[in-house]
């Protein structure tokens, strides 16, 4: 008995082999991998293993890669699958033609995608009146839409859900800038969904001057004079002070855009269909212009 015991305290984790430990930490997720490889030298040794990154890359990732114009330069420059992954995080793919972007999100390698403008449903978006498409050297794609004025403002984006990561709650985005000149959308909110093609899904209103947080705490009002009836304008406390961190206003991104929420939707596993999303402004008749729009991102929700 007391052999046994004797045994038993000799054992630990360095009889293991690495390839061993690098299957189990296949089984966790990047973040706790790259936490486990703080361990000991034996864990980083097996966290480096092609055998844990391979799992922590979509099954499909060499079809995603296939689809861009440097799915050769990118492979041939990955001196590991680490390497891979850490690319695909660290800068977004184009693919398909230039018409949406892929990239992982780091902590957890769930899949992220962006549709270019050219990519979106974008009504009277070839009519040179109302849109202009440009190049714009901050933008990850060839080309941006350019709202000079319009009335109807109606843009939608459309991406099979089976292209998502399953068992994820994700979040869509609008991804613009103003070009300095916004006007007509200051104080009317747009429409905004996410869901299914076909489906209910809730709407909500959200403003895409990021200037509207500060205009909304006010109501500004006329007043008359008695001496000849003059007007004069008031500004008047608004009752509720608006809030720019609930997901009504646009926020600044990393990469020097804006971006405001459309909306969440969870992707269950063995999701099928098309993840509709839409902005809208139908309603007030009021001209509207000054944006630039890059496209519409869907990654999974922060905190999630």
């Amino acid at each position: 008995m007391a052999v046994l015991s004797s045994r038993y305290e000799d054992m630990s984790l360095h009889v293991l082999p690495e390839s061993c430990i690098a299957n189990v930490l296949s089984f966790t997720c990047p973040r706790d991998a790259c936490r486990l490889s703080m361990v000991c030298s034996l864990f980083k040794s097996a966290e480096e293993s092609d055998v844990v990154w391979e799992r922590f890359l979509p099954l499909d990732y060499q079809s995603i890669i296939s689809k861009s114009d440097v799915s050769s330069m990118l492979l041939a420059s990955a001196s590991s699958k680490k390497h891979l992954y850490l690319m695909l995080c660290e800068k977004p793919l184009i693919i398909e033609g230039g018409k949406k972007s892929f990239s992982l999100e780091k902590k957890s390698g769930k899949r992220c995608y962006m549709l270019s403008a050219r990519d979106l449903t974008i009504v009277w978006g070839d009519t040179p009146p109302y849109w202009r498409w440009n190049s714009d050297p901050s933008s990850r794609f060839g080309e941006v839409a350019e709202l000079i004025s319009v009335c109807w403002l109606e843009i939608r984006g459309k991406i099979n859900a089976t292209m998502l990561s399953p068992a994820t709650l994700y979040t869509a985005y609008l991804v613009f800038r103003p070009t300095g000149g916004v006007y007509g959308l200051d104080y009317h909110p747009v429409e905004v969904r996410v869901g299914l093609v076909g489906s209910e899904s809730g709407k909500r209103n959200v403003y895409l001057d990021s200037e509207s947080g500060c205009k909304q705490q006010y109501h500004f009002v006329r007043r008359h004079t008695r001496i000849f009836n003059r007007g004069r304008i008031v500004g008047m406390p608004a009752s509720e002070p608006a809030r720019e961190s609930d997901g009504h206003y646009p926020k600044k991104r990393g990469d020097g855009w804006l971006e405001i929420e459309l909306g969440d939707f969870f992707c269950k596993e063995g999701e099928d269909g098309e993840l509709e999303m839409s902005v809208q402004e139908v309603k007030s008749g009021n001209w509207k212009g000054g944006l630039i729009v890059e496209g519409i991102e869907i990654r999974p929700k922060e905190g999630k």
